[in-house]
Order: C-alpha cells, then sequence, then structure tokens
C-alpha cells in the first residue's frame, strides 16, 4: 500500500501518543524510545520530536500500567481485565473491559496523534481502526490487523489520509527500502528473513514432539511467549508476509522468505534490474519501534549500531517447506482474499495456544490451521463484523480440530 507522505514540523511541542498494549515487549520498548527522546540532546540546528503519552492499555497487568502510568504521569488507561483494576490509582481515567482500549482511543485519540497498535492477536485490530477512524496515525506492531482485517484497514486508512508506520523488524526494513516512493511495479520480490527459530536444524520428527519450553526459547530475539511460539513454527513468517501484501501491494508470487539465522539483515527489496536493497541493524525492537516513532525524520537512537568489524559472516538457508508449512499456507491465503486471513490467524492463535497448554503436539500447530483453512469457507471482507464472524467460526473448528489425534 502506498502510504500518504506525512511532514512531522520539529518543534519544542510534544506529539501525543497513545500505547495500546503497553505492558507487553513492544509497548514497554515504545515506553524506552519515548523517554529516550526526552532526554537526548539535539545536534546542531536540529530538534529532537518528543511525545506526550496521553493514553495507556494493557490486558491484565494492573500493576505494570499503574507504573507507567505513574512514571509518564498518565491519566487515561485502559484494561481488558476489570479485577486487574483494583491495582490503580483513583487518580486514573479506567477502562474496562473487552473493549477498553477502543473505548480509550474514542475517548482520548485526537487527529494528528500516534498510536502504537501493540496488543497481541485479533483482540487489537477494533482499536487500531478506531484509531485510524479519529484521524491517527498507527505505529503498527499488531501483524494480526492486517493479516485478518487488511482489506478494511488500508482501506480505512487511504479514506482518512492517515499513515500506517510497521513496527515488526522485517516490514520495517522494507518501508525503509522502499521510503524514497517507489513504484511497486518496479519490484521482482520482497524477500523477509527469518531466523529459523529453535528448530532450525532439526528434523521433522523432532520438531513435532518438541516442548513448549523448547519452543520459547528463541535464539536471538526476545519477545512475547505468542510471537516466539510463532516463530518456531514459523507462521510468524506467514503472518508477515500476508502483513507485507497489504501494506506494500505485492502479490503472492512475489513475496518469499529466507532463513538468516544472525537476525541482521531483515529483508531484502530486489528490483526488476536485479539489484536489491537491504536493511542492517542489530536484532534489538527499539530501533524499528523508534523509527516509526520518529517518521520520516531520523535522530539518535537507543539502540546499538551494527559493528562491522566484528561482522564476518551473514548465512542464509532456503526455506524447508516441508517441515515448515506455513509460508505455502500464507501464500494460499493472499491469494484467496476475503476472510481468509481472518481464517489462518484465528486458527493459528487456538492451535498456539492449545499447544502452550500441554492439549496438543507442536506438529499439530500447522496442521490445525491448514484443516481449518479448508473447513471454514472464504468469503467477502466487508466489514468488521464479517471478519470477527469468520474469526469466530475458524476459532471454533480450530479447537475442534486441535482436540482430535492431540
Amino acid at each position: 500500500m502506498k502510504q500518504p507522505s506525512r511532514n512531522i514540523v520539529q518543534s519544542d511541542d510534544p506529539r501525543r501518543i497513545i500505547i495500546l498494549g503497553s505492558t507487553g515487549s513492544i509497548g514497554v520498548g515504545a515506553l524506552d524510545v519515548v523517554a529516550h527522546l526526552a532526554a537526548a540532546e539535539a545536534r546542531p540546528g536540529e530538534s529532537m520530536p518528543t511525545f506526550e503519552v496521553v493514553g495507556l492499555a494493557a490486558g491484565r497487568r494492573g500493576d505494570a500500567l499503574e507504573a507507567q502510568a505513574d512514571r509518564f504521569s498518565v491519566r487515561d488507561v485502559a484494561l481488558a481485565d476489570p479485577d486487574a483494576a483494583k491495582e490503580l490509582s483513583s487518580r486514573r481515567s479506567v477502562r474496562t473491559g473487552a473493549d477498553a482500549a477502543v473505548r480509550l482511543v474514542e475517548d482520548v485519540a485526537r487527529p494528528g496523534d500516534l498510536v502504537v497498535a501493540a496488543m497481541v492477536g485479533a483482540a487489537g485490530i477494533p482499536s487500531a481502526l478506531a484509531a485510524i477512524e479519529r484521524g491517527c496515525d498507527v505505529a503498527l506492531a499488531n501483524k494480526e490487523t492486517l493479516v485478518a482485517a487488511g482489506e478494511l484497514v488500508t482501506a480505512a486508512a487511504a479514506k482518512a489520509g492517515v499513515e500506517i508506520i510497521p513496527i515488526d523488524s522485517e516490514h520495517a526494513a522494507l518501508h525503509q527500502c522502499l521510503r524514497s516512493g517507489r513504484d511497486a511495479r518496479e519490484v521482482s520480490r520482497l524477500v523477509l528473513t527469518a531466523s529459523g527459530g529453535p528448530f532450525r536444524t532439526w528434523s521433522a520428527d523432532r520438531i513435532r514432539n518438541a516442548t513448549v519450553e523448547e519452543a520459547l526459547n528463541h535464539p536471538t530475539w526476545k519477545m512475547g511467549p505468542k510471537v516466539t511460539i510463532d516463530s518456531a513454527t514459523m507462521m510468524n513468517k506467514g503472518l508477515e508476509l500476508i502483513e507485507a501484501h497489504w501494506l506494500f501491494g505485492i502479490d503472492a508470487d512475489r513475496l518469499e522468505a529466507i532463513i538468516h539465522p544472525q537476525s541482521i539483515v531483515h529483508s531484502f527489496v530486489e528490483f526488476l534490474d536485479g539489484s536489491s536493497l537491504a536493511q542492517l541493524s542489530p536484532p534489538d525492537m527499539r530501533m524499528p519501534i523508534q523509527y516509526a516513532l520518529c517518521h520520516p525524520i531520523r535522530v539518535p537512537g537507543c539502540a546499538p549500531s551494527l559493528d562491522y568489524r566484528s561482522l564476518r559472516e551473514l548465512v542464509f538457508e532456503p526455506v524447508d517447506h516441508d517441515r515448515f508449512p506455513s509460508i505455502e499456507l500464507a501464500r494460499g491465503v493472499i491469494r484467496a482474499g476475503g476472510t481468509a486471513g481472518a481464517i489462518f490467524n484465528a486458527a493459528n492463535e487456538v492451535a498456539a495456544e492449545a499447544f502452550c497448554a500441554g492439549g496438543m503436539a507442536f506438529g499439530r500447530i500447522a496442521e490445525v490451521v491448514a484443516d481449518v483453512i479448508d473447513l471454514v469457507p472464504t468469503g467477502p471482507a466487508s466489514d468488521l463484523e464479517a471478519v470477527m464472524a469468520a474469526d469466530r467460526a475458524a476459532r471454533d473448528a480450530a479447537r475442534t480440530h486441535a482436540s482430535i489425534n492431540a
């Protein structure tokens, strides 16, 4: 998707920001970046962009949310779990329940604000859409927003004239390589790199019977449990291919993934003339977070830069689609369109939860997703209700199939 240009006027006035999913790894990283920018010294002749945190939303961690709200003097907060609200001070204006993040956006957001969408899973879709409809730019870390509702979200962003800036390291890399406004017709391929997760060198039989502890032992990235499990199955790369399709308007046949265990090169753009651009940086999420918050300008960062003197080799390997079938499943979803993305995402969420709960073998995750894609009919993604109806149908089917031959 070609994004509208955004011209940040550098001034001493902070930009208002709302962080949805503030107690997760991306939310914590975003607040670290906000604090860094507030304390950093500007270079001669320039001013640093700064932010005023005006809203925070979390799921269940009321104590952590209270500490964040204290640190950044935030009055307006939201918690999905009403029982966790007892951890919050009476000084807060608190919203609770499943729609708390949506109400926070509707109550607090103003046109021109920046909303960091970092809630995990399909639950983050309504609040991201609400932010777009309020005229806010969205720094997007929630893959599911575009995977399940990409058609709706991109159309809403175009109508509102707001920008979606990706936080995922791979999409941030592609965004940087394409930021000069190159026409998508000049692109031959977008290639997303994948670490390969903890099972890159494992046999299919060994992968099938992996434990939860083994699946959560990621070799290069420190992430939340859901994203870490998705990395172990490489479902995260399937989700990212679908997301890239919506962000950059590239069809399934021009989207690929390649294994790169060092996690230094985050993505490639290959052009029709055979040349390629890549973005390199250490595996530290504060870098793409700061890129999204400060875009389109660059300022000194809080993440380390790459030490080329110690860089000896960059390894790339093809994806073994027999051991990791998620890439081909994702390409099929892109070709199918409509609600196929919502079905894919919901089935994966349920299957990953079943594995983590000990009710299903690791190797069954991809099988359940494939079964559900075959079983649940794909329809038009005409509105949010159609997307969420497909999500519910896929979850029901996935729960049934996760219990079969677990």
